[in-house]
């Protein structure tokens, strides 16, 4: 299963990364394949929306789009999780993929 973390990023320290990559660590260590955000290096020339434009090329590729806290605050956030649900990729809270014992398996409903 490729995971797409999606959640808050402008206005928040450090862009929210050590959060994003916390969760990537964690979820990597149980296994899944994760798409993160964070890891699509920080270019200064590059704008808000090219950033976009990249994220949602990777979102397209994965199955399931794990939220963080405070994505409700997030512009970009918002955006993924309705691209998301309009594509039909499995949109579940992040502590779900961990705290759900054996994980969320291919087909269940979150």
């Amino acid at each position: 299963m490729r995971v797409y973390l999606s959640g808050p990023m402008t206005g928040i320290a450090h862009h929210n990364f050590p959060l994003f990559n916390r969760w990537a660590r964690t979820l990597r260590a149980a296994g899944f394949d994760v798409a993160n955000p964070a890891e699509n290096g920080s270019e200064p020339s590059l704008s808000w929306e090219q950033y976009l434009r990249a994220d949602i090329k990777s979102l397209c590729d994965c199955d399931t789009l794990a939220y963080l806290p405070g994505w409700e605050a997030s512009k970009g956030a918002m955006l993924e999780m309705h691209i998301a649900h309009r594509v039909g990729i499995r949109i579940v809270d992040v502590e779900k993929l961990i705290v759900m014992g054996d994980f969320v398996k291919e087909g269940e409903e979150t």
